[in-house]
């Protein structure tokens, strides 16, 4: 079997987990979650415990094992803790600013760029250079970092742009003068 998906997931309290079928809705206290896992994988709640079973041994209904196990274990963390991801600007200039529920990104273009929250995504601007991403559904959370990245990527010769706060910018020497 899939080492990951083999393993069972466990819900924590405060977590309930209901099956329809293949259809899973986890409800917690940040929020709710749905997931409809392929009717092949058979998925059982035991005690306090979520195990997905397998039906064949291919290398693709194997890699679909792994998924499904990993999509329900991120609906229980979404709706119990919630996830983060933090981004930080370099530059001169370079700022974040609240504004309501939207985020005003100046990154040396001739006007601001405006980020609007999506439902279940929550912006905080801790400070001019650094802010957060905030929701319950993995997918939603990172594909928002991403995006808000995207305005400026890091460059690779002076570091300038938006990255997220743990990511190393790899700096290339400029151009050496000619002798």
């Amino acid at each position: 079997m899939s080492r990951i998906g083999r393993t069972p997931v466990v819900i924590p309290k405060g977590v309930t987990l209901t099956l329809d079928k293949n259809k899973v809705t986890v409800k917690g206290p940040k929020g709710q979650l749905e997931y409809s896992a392929d009717e092949r994988f058979p998925v059982t709640v035991e005690g306090d415990k979520v195990r997905v079973a397998r039906p064949g041994d291919s290398k693709k209904e194997k890699a679909l094992h792994g998924l499904i196990r990993t999509q329900i274990k991120n609906m229980i963390i979404g709706v119990s803790e919630g996830f983060v991801k933090e981004l930080e600007v370099v530059g001169v200039g370079y700022k974040f600013t609240k504004e309501g529920t939207s985020v005003k990104l100046n990154v040396g273009y001739s006007h601001p760029v405006v980020f609007h929250q999506e439902p279940g995504i929550e912006f905080d601007v801790k400070s001019a250079t650094n802010m957060v991403v905030k929701g319950i559904d993995k997918c939603q959370v990172g594909q928002m970092a991403a995006n808000i990245r995207g305005i400026r990527p890091p460059e690779p010769y002076k570091g300038k742009g938006i990255k997220y706060l743990t990511e190393v910018v790899r700096t290339k020497p400029g151009k050496a003068g000619a002798k």
